[in-house]
């Protein structure tokens, strides 16, 4: 771990790894993440907006994370922010699951200094790199004043997002990230200017689950032409208490899925419908199958939110050991625009 002590004013810099931490390793040259917190700090090459004190939480690429690995990050932000000379927080973290522990983070996040996550997707040894550029404008935000009491943020190419309903849209392009339903929150310039829209109303954080709260097993099973009901029983037998149903359309399946979807939630296992949609909330609309069906079989609407947030808040839950019903209140609630 590399800590670098500031009684100043300053930003903390988590670093988890990623692309942004990245080089070829191998005789193959696949990018590893490899690079320390420090070497991800001194690659801006440039003086930061703000002091910034640095510590190494992991160094993994985010395809490995688990939802453990993700509350740890949220316990490291905690710890930060115990430090009333602590502006905000700054996670460099890999993109292809950002989504999931920034919107984590977020659900619990109970401090009005912001906390904004970024990364990369050219690696740290490549020609062009663009982590540098997204190092330097998220410490700008998290040091910002105007992003105070926005919870959690996520700033990438100079697009500062809200971490509900922000996913990553693009596997290649610099510009990684969208929020089609939830928006945008600010810009962020090259220069560190910030400049943010006016704040939506902040929903009470839910509790952060202790260290014995346990692992409740969710899956994430999708619905297609010709699905069937196999790999839920599958995952049901390997102990699932959370199933989250990636639907079609407005949030569709088929008959074999809707039977065996109510027999799960008659035994205890709860099941949350999303989409693969792009964008738009899910709406149980049509029968024979579909949405109203899954409904009426014991499924949540996730609302706006898509299946690796679906997944997030729903693990959140059952570590919480939270009743369905309050699930289903729940997700009413954070799956939808807020005020």
């Amino acid at each position: 771990m590399t800590v670098t002590e500031l009684r100043e004013a300053h930003v903390v810099l988590l670093a988890t790894g990623g692309t942004i931490s990245s080089r070829a390793s191998g005789t193959a040259g696949a990018a590893v993440a490899s690079d320390t917190g420090e070497q991800v700090f001194a690659s801006i090459g440039v003086p930061a907006s703000h002091p910034v004190r640095v510590v190494d939480v992991f160094r993994k690429g985010s395809y490995l994370l688990t939802v453990d690995d993700m509350v740890v990050v949220c316990a490291w932000i905690r710890k930060a922010l115990a430090d009333p000379q602590v502006l905000g927080v700054v996670v460099s973290h890999g993109t292809d699951t950002m989504e999931e522990t920034a919107y984590l983070v977020d659900l619990v996040h109970d401090d009005p200094r912001p906390v904004v996550f970024t990364g990369a997707q050219q690696a740290a040894d490549s020609r062009m790199p663009d982590g540098p550029g997204n190092l330097s404008r998220a410490i700008a935000v998290a040091g910002s004043p105007q992003a105070r009491g926005r919870g959690v943020l996520l700033a990438f190419a100079g697009t500062i997002f809200p971490a509900a309903g922000v996913r990553k849209n693009h596997t290649t392009r610099l510009d990684a990230f969208g929020n089609p339903d939830f928006g945008t929150a600010g810009w962020v310039s090259d220069t560190g200017e910030v400049q943010m829209q006016q704040a939506p109303s902040r929903r009470a954080p839910l509790p952060l689950p202790g260290v014995g709260a346990g692992s409740p097993r969710v899956d994430l099973i999708a619905a297609y032409p010709g699905a069937d009901s196999t790999l839920l029983r599958a995952s049901l037998q390997a102990g699932a208490a959370g199933i989250v149903l990636q639907g079609t359309g407005t949030g569709n399946a088929n008959r074999d899925l809707c039977l065996q979807i109510a027999d799960a939630t008659a035994a205890g296992v709860v099941v949350v419908t999303s989409t693969r949609v792009e964008a738009g909330a899910v709406v149980p609309r049509y029968g024979d199958g579909g949405g109203a069906d899954l409904s009426a079989a014991g499924a949540i609407p996730s609302g706006l939110l898509r299946p690796s947030q679906s997944l997030v808040l729903l693990s959140l839950l059952l570590r919480l050991d939270t009743p369905a019903a309050g699930i289903a209140e729940t997700f009413a609630r954070r799956g939808m625009l807020p005020d």
